[in-house]
């Protein structure tokens, strides 16, 4: 499709980003930042989560929706882990890091903060918060960014708590890690200005630079999410939640186009066939010979088997809505969130066991016609029955159209069902945290990473390419600060995007370098007492064993530099080994002495100075 099919379609797109900022402290507790592996918890605790109703009495349909899923949530905590994060304290202030991040971000974007902000509760079910909900506040509105099909609004600018990560699912539930609970976290929400996928993602990348120009934000996968708001003119608005990559979110937008167009077909067929869905009935008794592995499972287990006929269903239930993707596929979902292991249809059957002769006797056991589907699911009973009437309530929708709905990212760019779209009553004040008075007077405007790009190449001499990798890579603030501190800028540009890569790729555990090792090492180079070609060498030996110092590892590699008498007196060497080349070739001879002269002083002399010296001694004798 191109821009003018978009149109037609009506197709209308927003954005949420949500980027964890990079503070010392968790945005309602002193609490570091650094996340954690489950290995190091210390203790675990459970919980049980249930709606709450808001100010005017009303229960979020999302909330009521997850809270039928019976579950037990599992917390892990660690060492630093405190009672706010347990949900067994109040939380303290707004963190003044955060904020003034978020005011920088905001004056980014030309947006307007509030005279003041209140942080409100947003209510969330699912285990991620132990709280049951999440603490957000509103801190700007009413900015713009530009891209080429024209400026984006954007609505608001939210600072909020990280949720907890989830780190499996497990027999009673799910279980989740507190590490990564309370981190700040910006939310940009745009206008729905957005109208195609390659807009869309233009607009993410926009924002992700204006972001990433701070500074100030974490660096990493799952550091950065991409919510997107898809309808079309016949459609419905669907949020697409947990898109990790921005490369992801153009395939995302036409999925979700094409999807909605495939559901909007299928209604208006069904319309025409006058479809109806009955009532779910039992039926059990029609496999109780069955050599389905499936159904023999939940029957001998004391389960039971539900079907539900689709009145005018025949064949679209198997219809494709998206790659690898069926209107079957939706109604699965749904059961799936009561426990079942999915659903069978009749336009996927006789399969997985089930026999025509089975097929038939379910079909007459519901009063299904030739024109009509069933659908049905094994399980035990109380899950079976649940089960069934989430998929019969979500075939119902499928004769009105699209439904408004909150779907899951998956990584081949199609979506899952999430739940129902949340309301406002999923918002009540947070009466433990006093409201504050953003200040952006003497906030800074940070300078953009276009623009950063273009400085150092004026400033630094780096080419473009280079200029490039430093502004946009995660070691963009280090760099900043070891050229400040006198390290030469393309020997600190090359080592943090060229040497590193290097390293990595020959196995060397680059991941266990901080950001003091890097520092250190670039610093004990532009001091002289390591030459430039001895970083890597001392990187890969700080990488073995991370407890060292630079200088601790310099010492104990042995890779002090040489002085110059020494130099000279290794070069001369060399040269005096080679000397009939020398006499033959001249000059010539310099290339492959240079590599021999290296290799001799073991990396222990800057190239420039042996290159010097090596000229010298081939001058003499040629």
């Amino acid at each position: 499709m191109d821009a003018d099919d978009y149109a037609e379609l009506g197709l209308v797109a927003g954005l949420e980003i949500h980027q964890q900022l990079d503070t010392e402290t968790k945005l309602f507790c002193a609490c570091p930042t650094t996340l954690r592996e489950p290995a190091e918890s210390t203790r675990r605790f459970t919980r049980y989560l249930h709606p709450t109703r808001s100010e005017l009495g009303e229960l979020d349909e999302a909330a009521v929706e997850e809270s039928r899923v019976d579950r037990e949530f599992e917390y892990l905590a660690y060492d630093t882990t405190c009672l706010v994060e347990a949900d067994e304290e109040p939380p303290g202030e707004l963190d003044a890091e955060a904020l003034e991040t978020v005011l920088e971000i905001a004056q980014l974007l030309d947006m307007t903060p509030v005279d003041q902000a209140h942080v409100m509760r947003k209510l969330v079910v699912d285990g991620s918060n132990t709280s049951g909900f999440q603490r957000s506040a509103l801190i700007a509105t009413d900015g713009e960014i530009q891209t080429d099909a024209g400026p984006v609004g954007i609505e608001d600018l939210m600072l909020e708590e990280e949720s907890a990560q989830r780190v499996e699912e497990t027999d009673e539930g799910v279980r989740y890690s507190l590490d990564r609970l309370g981190i700040p976290l910006v939310e940009i929400g745009t206008k729905p200005d957005l109208r195609t996928p390659e807009q869309t993602r233009e607009a993410a990348e926009r924002i992700g630079m204006l972001l990433r120009s701070t500074g100030k934000v974490k660096r990493g996968l799952g550091t950065i999410r991409q919510d997107v708001n898809v309808s079309i003119a016949e459609g419905a608005r669907v949020e697409i939640k947990g898109v990790q990559s921005l490369d992801d979110v153009d395939d995302i937008v036409r999925t979700e186009v094409e999807r909605q167009v495939a559901l909007v077909g299928i209604a208006d067929e069904l319309d025409s066939r006058g479809a109806a869905v009955d009532e779910p009935r039992d039926v059990t008794e029609v496999f109780e010979d069955t050599d389905s592995g499936v159904i023999r499972g939940a029957i001998d287990g004391d389960g039971a088997v539900y079907a539900v006929r689709l009145a005018g269903f025949d064949g679209l239930v198997g219809r494709e809505i998206a790659p690898d993707r069926r209107l079957g596929t939706e109604l699965s979902d749904h059961a799936k969130r009561h426990g079942a292991g999915g659903i069978f249809h009749t336009d996927e059957l006789p399969a997985y066991g089930i026999t025509q002769e089975e097929v038939d006797a379910l079909r007459d056991a519901v009063d299904a016609g030739p024109d009509d589907a069933v659908a049905l699911v094994a399980a035990d009973e109380a899950v079976a029955e649940l089960a069934i009437e989430a998929a019969a309530e979500r075939a119902e929708t499928a004769i009105e159209g699209v439904p408004e709905e909150t779907r899951g990212a998956n990584e081949d760019g199609t979506t899952r069902y999430l739940r129902p779209l949340p309301g406002a009553a999923r918002m009540y004040p947070e009466t433990d945290v006093p409201p504050v008075e953003p200040d952006p007077s003497e906030v800074p405007v940070p300078e953009l990473l276009t623009e950063k790009v273009e400085r150092y190449q004026a400033e630094y001499d780096l080419d473009a390419g280079l200029a490039e990798q430093v502004a946009y890579g995660e070691y963009m603030p280090l760099f900043e600060r070891v050229v400040a501190d006198g390290v030469d800028p393309t020997l600190a540009a090359a080592t943090l995007e060229s040497t590193l890569t290097e390293l990595r790729r020959d196995d060397v555990a680059v991941d266990a370098l901080s950001e003091a090792h890097l520092a250190d090492a670039l610093s004990l180079a532009a001091d002289g007492e390591i030459p430039t070609e001895a970083v890597p060498e001392l990187l890969a030996a700080l990488a073995a064993a991370p407890d060292r110092t630079a200088a601790e590892a310099m010492d104990a590699e042995d890779l002090g530099g040489a002085d110059e008498d020494a130099v000279r007196e290794a070069v001369a060497e060399v040269v005096e080994r080679n000397e009939a080349q020398v006499e033959d070739e001249g000059m010539a001879a310099f290339s492959g002495l240079m590599g021999e002269c290296m290799g001799a002083l073991r990396g222990k002399a800057d190239g420039d100075l042996v290159s010097e010296i090596l000229r010298e001694e081939i001058q003499k004798r040629a």
